[in-house]
């Protein structure tokens, strides 16, 4: 079982990155192997709307969400980490999981999903509700743990002092674990996820 991680913050050691390093925690205390993905500093292009990816099996915009892919192929499960900017992930992670989702490259189905965020003070229930969207469009279980997955503090010494948000955070590692292993005892035992079996496309313009 193996979790891909991603760091969508600016700031390659951050407090992002801090909640995610426990995250990692828990996944490796339930058994499991993780890997930490940084988006960079870099700007990131939005979705160009341009539908080559659904032809090529990638973006045409050849940069981080192209070396995403056969990760995120490979991963049981996803966890989007972002810090808070106006109530919102920050511009490269919404970038950068537009286009990463659109490419239907990856079969999200199965694999399960977990968004965390820090901040400073506020805005954090918004920039995780954001976040959990791009699961709930994708046929993805979400991992909760005992509580909102959300870490505060401005800098990681801050956020240091946040024990009720880094246990939240090793907890969600942990149950992440726990249900990547049963979603794959399931499909050993013939209890596959049933796929796209009903479908339907209504335009609303008449």
């Amino acid at each position: 079982m193996k979790a891909l991680l991603i760091n969508g913050s600016p700031h390659k050691a951050g407090v992002t990155n801090l909640a995610l390093e426990h995250v990692a925690k828990g996944l490796a205390e339930g058994g499991c192997e993780s890997e930490i993905v940084w988006l960079g500093a870099k700007p990131i292009s939005g979705c160009l709307a341009c539908g080559r990816c659904r032809e090529i099996g990638r973006c045409v915009v050849d940069d981080v969400v192209n070396t995403l892919i056969p990760k995120a192929q490979e991963a049981n499960g996803l966890v989007i980490g972002s810090p808070v900017h106006y109530a919102a992930p920050s511009g490269q992670v919404v970038s950068a999981m537009h286009r990463l989702f659109y490419t239907g490259a990856v079969d999200w189905t199965g694999k399960v999903g977990a968004a965390v965020v820090n901040c400073r003070r506020g805005g954090a229930a918004s920039a995780f509700d954001q976040l959990n969207k791009y699961f709930t469009i994708s046929g993805m279980p979400i991992v909760s743990s005992y509580y909102w997955n959300q870490l505060h503090g401005n800098t990681p010494e801050e956020a240091l002092q946040d024990e009720e948000g880094l246990a939240t955070m090793q907890q969600l590692g942990l149950n992440m674990a726990w249900l990547m292993q049963c979603v794959a005892d399931g499909a050993a035992a013939g209890h596959t996820h049933p796929g796209r079996v009903h479908s339907a496309h209504t335009n609303f313009v008449r």
